[in-house]
């Protein structure tokens, strides 16, 4: 339900109607609505996005970033998924009252970019990208365009288009 509506677009009769349980289930398993899309975020983590392990590992910098890229574009056209990212579509209307769920989304993002901007110092350190590189910004780039087709995507964006960005996005990669 909250990869389908955010975080502030779920209402409690959403969650106990998808769920099969009562309200005070909910309230008795995981506390409130935050704590249950924490385990949402972590579950979503664990099993949807678990690509993104294995493109750290890729042998050179423009690999990890096509596996990203192409991982993220399967995720997104992948049939009886919602459309969109979790992470980003979760955030996209969060008023004062989910500030504490807006921080959190942020922070998130801010460590997958962190982890990919560490990979690419790697990378620049082994000589596998030019020493000109700026690994913080092509961190955020890859991540930037990994957000977009994710807007993209929950606008109704084929995959057929997706690839088409990764592949203009890929062809900018630092030679």
């Amino acid at each position: 339900m909250f990869w389908q509506k955010g975080y502030e677009g779920t209402a409690l009769s959403d969650l106990t109607a998808a769920m099969g349980i009562n309200r005070p289930s909910i309230y008795a398993t995981f506390g409130n609505k935050e704590a249950l899309f924490r385990k949402a975020l972590d579950r979503y983590s664990e099993r949807t996005t678990n690509f993104t392990a294995e493109a750290l590992k890729e042998p050179t910098a423009r690999a990890v970033a096509e596996r990203l890229l192409v991982g993220t574009a399967d995720l997104l056209s992948r049939p009886g998924n919602p459309k969109g990212c979790l992470v980003v579509q979760g955030a996209l209307a969060c008023g004062e009252e989910a500030d504490p769920i807006r921080k959190e989304l942020i922070s998130r993002r801010a460590t997958g970019e962190a982890t990919l901007r560490e990979r690419f110092e790697h990378a620049k350190l082994e000589g596998d990208l030019p020493a000109g590189a700026d690994a913080g910004d092509l961190a955020r780039y890859v991540m930037a365009v990994m957000h977009g087709m994710s807007v993209q995507s929950a606008g109704g964006v084929s995959r057929t288009d997706l690839q088409r960005v990764i592949d203009l996005s890929l062809r900018a990669w630092p030679q």
